[in-house]
């Protein structure tokens, strides 16, 4: 093939192409004639790649066609640039939605940690069953203090912060099972149930609740909200209503990694709580203090800034690019 009498040929062709690319807006006329162009153009460039190989035709031919491309495909939006939105407008738009769930999960913790702490402070066999009077001695009277304290705060906030998002990011990960995340919410009401009860049940009852109080009422909502993310692609998947199964667990599951990744930032903030504040040696009105600030801020975070971002139209899910082509169905 003579590729400078085919590149004459084809010339007009592929000006008209590159013009086509460049405009910023397009007709319907125009569409439908930069789709034919792109056709076309794609052909030619196989055959120039087949007979002549890579050739300066051929890449200018190539640069044509990928801006051709970008016009009927669109591209996704600068990374940096999404940073704003995913904290504006998707993270809290997805924490509201878990609002309801959320709660309910949080209610069911604390009425099954009450149980289990009547149950065995009032049970002196099941109080035994937890340990030997010495044991339980050394739990009240050095080891849940101590916990706190023994460690460098850097590094014992460092610990608590990779755990508690581990945890919140199992929940999100493997709610689709629907058994991981009751087992997680039980797990987590008994153990907190078990340990309120042997400290009321030696008179640290008072102790209990300073030490819990500060990083364990933004930490606690966190895990909450995690469990209710894992419920709630659980149910995407049992109750698709209109949608698809595979939409309705594509779309959640998208929308609620969003809630994992920023749970990551709140459990850092409670981690921090734990490490620097809890066993600081100030009042404890100024800590629970800054615990009870941190769940505010938390909260209207999650509920006035999330209800604004769903009122806009907002899910938490993905752009409409980046999410991919949906499937149209009657309702």
């Amino acid at each position: 093939m003579d590729l400078d009498a085919y590149s004459a040929a084809h010339r007009a062709e592929w000006d008209r192409l590159a013009e086509l690319g460049a405009q910023r807006r397009l007709s319907g006329a125009q569409a439908d004639e930069l789709i034919e162009r792109y056709q076309s153009g794609a052909t030619q460039l196989s055959v120039i790649k087949s007979t002549a190989g890579s050739t300066l035709e051929g890449d200018r031919l190539s640069v044509g066609l990928s801006r051709a491309r970008l016009r009927f495909t669109g591209a996704s939006a600068n990374v940096i640039s999404q940073i704003p939105r995913f904290f504006v407008l998707q993270l809290p738009a997805a924490l509201y939605r878990l609002r309801w769930l959320t709660l309910a999960v949080a209610v069911v913790t604390i009425v099954v940690a009450g149980l289990y702490g009547f149950w065995i402070s009032g049970n002196p066999e099941a109080l035994a069953a937890v340990g030997s009077d010495a044991e339980l001695q050394k739990l009240v009277n050095e080891d849940f203090v101590n916990y706190y304290s023994e460690n460098p705060a850097a590094s014992f906030t460092g610990l608590v912060w990779t755990n508690n998002a581990w945890v919140a990011a199992q929940c999100i990960a493997f709610g689709i099972l629907g058994v991981y995340v009751p087992y997680i919410v039980l797990q987590n009401a008994q153990n907190v149930g078990i340990t309120a009860a042997v400290m009321f049940a030696y008179g640290k009852g008072d102790v209990f609740f300073l030490y819990i109080a500060p990083h364990g009422m933004l930490e606690l909502t966190a895990i909450f909200v995690a469990a209710a993310g894992g419920l709630r692609i659980f149910w995407a998947w049992i109750a698709p209503g209109a949608r698809t199964r595979a939409q309705a667990l594509a779309e959640d599951a998208r929308a609620l990694s969003t809630v994992a990744i920023g749970l990551v930032f709140v459990l850092f903030v409670a981690g921090v709580i734990e490490g620097f504040v809890t066993p600081a040696p100030w009042p404890w009105p100024v800590k629970i203090g800054i615990g009870a600030g941190a769940l505010l801020a938390f909260l209207a975070y999650m509920l006035v800034l999330g209800r604004r971002a769903v009122r806009a139209g907002e899910t938490g899910d993905l752009a409409e690019f980046e999410a991919g082509s949906t499937r149209i169905f009657a309702a």
